[in-house]
């Protein structure tokens, strides 16, 4: 599921070649929910804005854990993005929301990936010869 990731396959992030940042948001919800879900949305939103911002992908389980990745294309980017001062709030009231979260912070050297073609992509193939 796509917390808004920029275009790609789906709910990939479409992403440059590596070298670049990744930043893992793992997360277990706890606590009262008001506004998080508006809140996350903005987050997002400001994000996309950021210079060095290359997208984001993120999923939630029905047992409230939830992962959210987001690239970057520097370290600067991140400490940037960090130091953003509507971002700051968020973090600070998202203190209340999680009843546990950890940050990632990693440089990203390679990536690999097996898109399987869409069923109709399939369709107007020619069935395997003997």
């Amino acid at each position: 599921m796509s917390a808004g990731g920029t275009p790609g396959a789906g709910p990939f992030a479409a992403l440059p070649a590596p070298p670049y940042y990744v930043v893992v948001f793992s997360s277990v919800r706890g606590g009262p929910a008001g506004g998080y879900d508006e809140a996350a949305a903005r987050m997002v939103e400001l994000a996309r804005a950021q210079p060095g911002f290359l997208g984001v992908e993120s999923a939630r389980g029905a047992d409230g854990f939830g992962i959210t990745t987001s690239y970057w294309a520097s370290e600067g980017a991140i400490q940037a993005w960090r130091r953003q001062a509507e971002h700051a709030r968020v973090r600070e009231r998202g203190r209340d929301w999680y009843r546990h979260f950890e940050v990632r912070v990693a440089r990203v050297e390679r990536t690999y990936g097996h898109p399987r073609p869409e069923p109709a992509a399939l369709a107007g193939s020619d069935p395997p010869g003997p």
